[in-house]
């Protein structure tokens, strides 16, 4: 938009221009206060449709139905004997000693 103003002060000026700006910044963005369309996608398992949602847990090609873990039974770890409570001891000291010389050797 072009305007040729003839005699008008620089103030009316700005505050045209302004106006104007405010204007076609709402303009811009109509859609700005409406809510994002959340995709439809089809399940692989049931075939049923549903919404994706952020923050589903899951697979993203699952319905929340198909996608919800399979309730398997907790399994307590197995006692240890003395010979695998030795190996172990010995490897987290190894382990300690290879990260301790790591972080404390002295540069030469």
């Amino acid at each position: 938009m072009t305007f040729v103003l003839m005699g008008a002060s620089l103030h009316v000026v700005r505050q045209m221009l302004f106006s104007l700006a405010a204007s076609s910044r709402t303009d811009r963005y109509p859609l700005k206060c409406m809510p994002m369309a959340l995709p439809i996608k089809v399940c692989v398992v049931c075939s049923e449709e549903f919404e994706l949602r952020p923050g589903k847990p899951g697979f993203a090609n699952r319905c929340p139905a198909c996608s919800e873990p399979e309730s398997a039974e907790p399994t307590a770890p197995r006692p240890m004997d003395a010979v695998e409570r030795r190996a172990a001891k010995e490897a987290n000291e190894a382990r300690r000693k290879a990260i301790r010389d790591l972080l404390y050797r002295k540069e030469s």
